[in-house]
């Protein structure tokens, strides 16, 4: 009789352990997303505390772009690093909303059976390619907008650069041959 008041009690302590671990698990990985942010909203927090800004350019059916997002955007490096610099932005490419950005609106273009929009190709300066990811300064003036799919490792290299103002004084081939990556080769 010992031995089963002992086991009822043991168990509702691993499973309430369980569950602790569980929930800590699920509160971590929410921390480990990147905070996506809306391009309006970017404008009311460079009010608050000016940051550059990375917006990634997307469309629904682009594979590239979710494989972007499954891998680049899902390493914890890069997630806690875009975080702590950046006013991350998600735009889609085709959305049909009116968006006002910096004193002027911009729409959405029917363009045969689809269509883009107006912000997407003022960001990518007419280039509209996918993904492809702007990188704006803190007064909102557009840096680079870096085409095509980037592993963890070289996005790594991409958003330091821009981040601590490299651009400004260091050619990219030169940084990009000296950088000391913190992710591994395998991430």
């Amino acid at each position: 009789m010992r031995s089963s008041l002992y086991t009822h009690r043991f168990v509702p302590r691993m499973v309430l352990m369980t569950l602790i671990g569980v929930m800590s698990l699920v509160l971590h990985a929410q921390d480990l997303e990147i905070k996506w942010m809306s391009i309006e909203e970017v404008e009311d927090a460079m009010a608050q505390e000016p940051r550059k800004v990375m917006v990634d350019i997307y469309t629904d059916w682009c594979t590239w772009c979710v494989k972007m997002d499954q891998s680049t955007f899902q390493n914890q490096h890069i997630v806690k690093y875009i975080n702590e610099h950046y006013y991350p932005v998600k735009f889609d490419a085709e959305q049909k909303e009116d968006l006002a950005f910096q004193s002027k609106t911009y729409s959405y273009v029917r363009n045969g059976l689809r269509g883009y929009h107006e912000l997407a190709v003022e960001l990518t300066k007419g280039r509209l390619s996918f993904p492809t990811v702007v990188f704006l300064d803190e007064e909102l003036r557009n840096i680079q907008a870096i085409r095509g799919f980037q592993t963890a490792l070289r996005f790594e290299q991409i958003m330091t650069y821009f981040a601590n103002d490299y651009h400004k004084s260091t050619p990219w081939k030169r940084y990009s041959e000296n950088y000391m990556p913190v992710l591994d080769n395998g991430n």
